[in-house]
């Protein structure tokens, strides 16, 4: 359909319509050019072989006339004598021939070069004959171009010999070049029919060639399509979350700036292979496998990514694939963030029914007037707060580790299981870098195993009384008595500038099936219990380990073990073991 594009007439404010030919008129249009331009090419190639066959047909046949001339007996018995306009011999025998011939030249000369005869020409008489280029007066025949009275002339000069073979006259018959009009003229009826074939064959292969390109562009026409391009351009880079295509080769097609940001592709990643980019295999599998539920939450490198992949078919034919990337690390930590301050909120309401319990007990002493016992029980209260504290800071020296592994010992004895620092444990202060790594990987061992051993426990055991306390040589973290069933030990040493972590449970431990599924992303042997989901936090642990020379690997020995290594110093990533990263 044709496109109207609005102009504005001088004068005249309101914008009038120009239609702009559509793809089939633009493609006849093109045709036509093609086609004046191979006619053009056809006539100056006419004209050239026009003017070939002229001078070879011509030739030969002015070359003949004037050998027979020559040998004529009248001619070569006169022409030694003939003087110019004396005898009528001469003369009748050239008019003869050129008659007979066609020629429009019949010259006869003596040999030199004095002109005889010139039926054509009677002021030529005498004159000399033109001769050009020509070796006649050699005694051999000569054709060629000769200018005659101002004309191009195609011109033969053959000798007229006596009996002793001496040269004694010259016979020139010729005719003169035909203009270029005239070599036209002969070519029209030809350049006609294939002008016509040409236009027929041009139209109908462009009204063929314009309907196979609009099926293939769904009846778009060109000016259409760019603006398509210009709007999905637009689209692409202007939203935020990112947005990236395949093909079935598995080579990229689309990937806006945040689409390579989120995956560490390169900016000349379009056409592309994933394998050729250096794509991991998790995140592979991720953007290439079907999607059978939406929202699908991936980890690359340290983000929570929400992926969804969508395959693209066309005509009942799959062409690929588009996956969205919704950066939802933020969201993740202020859902962690907001599951501690609950968990916290719940402790403290515990510690608050604990501390009514403490207080109760204290007025029922003095009630009785059991001053002494008071005295005792506030002391015992206190030894147990400042020991748990005094505990983790004489061994752990760095102020963000000792406060996490007092919270966790807090929360610990509100799940009834017992929190315990090994005695061997010992570090010094760490940098900023690496405590926030040791708090992710101690912090998340620790929730694992508090889990594993709190579900062992869930049959029974109630929640201490005076909450948790540290002992020097390992002992459970339960001040006020009653034991738990639940148990967690933590040992944290450093030596040569490797630090080791090894976290201890009493649940029932790692199946070996599972000991290399618990650190792939997203897999979990227990329930989704948040919107962010489960299987990230050993997959994030063994990250943070790889990234800084170490690894994170778990075995049995009446519960899980895990032993998690780092260097002080960040290290070269060791080889992927089915950690998804980027």
């Amino acid at each position: 359909m044709p496109e109207d594009v609005p102009l504005t007439q001088p004068g005249n404010p309101q914008p009038r319509r120009r239609r702009r030919l559509s793809l089939a008129g633009q493609y006849l249009g093109l045709q036509l050019l093609i086609v004046l331009a191979v006619l053009l090419g056809v006539i100056a190639i006419s004209q050239v072989q026009s003017a070939a066959t002229f001078e070879r047909v011509e030739g030969r046949r002015a070359l003949a006339v004037a050998e027979s001339l020559a040998a004529n007996p009248t001619v070569r018995s006169l022409i030694p004598t003939a003087e110019p306009r004396q005898g009528a011999a001469l003369p009748a025998v050239a008019e003869s021939v050129r008659t007979v011939s066609g020629a429009s030249i019949v010259i006869l000369a003596k040999a030199d070069g004095t002109i005889l005869t010139s039926p054509e020409d009677p002021a030529a008489l005498g004159t000399p004959l033109p001769l050009g280029g020509s070796i006649v007066l050699q005694g051999r025949a000569w054709t060629g171009a000769v200018e005659m009275d101002g004309n191009p002339s195609l011109m033969a000069h053959v000798p007229v010999l006596d009996d002793g073979g001496r040269t004694v006259g010259i016979v020139a018959v010729g005719r003169q070049y035909p203009s270029v009009l005239e070599r036209f003229g002969e070519t029209v009826p030809d350049l006609l029919v294939y002008l016509g074939v040409s236009l027929a064959l041009g139209a109908a292969g462009s009204l063929l060639l314009s309907r196979r390109v609009k099926r293939q562009t769904f009846g778009l026409e060109p000016g259409e399509i760019a603006g398509l391009v210009e709007h999905r351009e637009a689209i692409l880079h202007g939203v935020k979350e990112g947005v990236i295509a395949l093909d079935p080769q598995e080579r990229i097609t689309v990937a806006n700036e945040s689409a390579r940001e989120f995956l560490g592709l390169p900016e000349d990643c379009v056409g592309r292979s994933l394998d050729e980019l250096g794509v991991q295999r998790q995140l592979r599998e991720d953007l290439t496998t079907e999607q059978p539920e939406p929202d699908r939450l991936v980890l690359v490198g340290e983000r929570l990514v929400v992926l969804n992949r969508k395959p693209v078919t066309t005509r009942g034919r799959a062409i690929g694939s588009v996956t969205t990337l919704r950066d939802r690390t933020e969201l993740s930590t202020l859902e962690k963030e907001l599951g501690r301050t609950r968990s916290t909120t719940d402790t403290l309401r515990a510690q608050t029914h604990e501390f009514a319990n403490q207080l109760h007990t204290i007025s029922g002493l003095i009630q009785l007037g059991e001053f002494d016992e008071v005295v005792s029980f506030v002391d015992g209260v206190s030894l147990s707060r400042n020991k748990l504290s005094d505990d983790i800071t004489s061994r752990i020296h760095d102020p963000a580790l000792a406060a996490l592994l007092i919270a966790k010992s807090s929360l610990a004895s509100e799940r009834n299981v017992s929190l315990e620092l090994d005695a061997a444990s010992g570090l010094e202060k760490v940098d900023e870098e690496l405590s926030r790594d040791l708090t992710t990987v101690v912090g998340n061992l620790v929730d694992n195993a508090m889990d594993a051993a709190g579900a062992a426990n869930a049959a029974g055991g109630a929640v201490n009384a005076a909450g948790g306390a540290v002992t020097a040589a390992g002992g459970a973290m339960n001040a006020a008595g009653g034991s738990s069933a639940g148990r967690v030990s933590v040992k944290l040493i450093e030596e040569a500038g490797k630090v080791t972590v090894t976290v201890r449970d009493s649940g029932p431990g790692v199946a070996p099936a599972e000991r290399e599924d618990i650190f792939r992303r997203g897999y979990s042997t227990k329930a989704s219990d948040g919107a962010g989901g489960r299987g990230f936090g050993l997959p994030l642990t063994r990250l943070v380990c790889l990234r800084r020379g170490g690894d994170v690997e778990v075995h049995d020995d009446g519960g899980a073990v895990f032993t998690a290594t780092m260097h002080r110093s960040p290290g070269t990533a060791r080889p992927e073991k089915g950690t998804p990263q980027a």
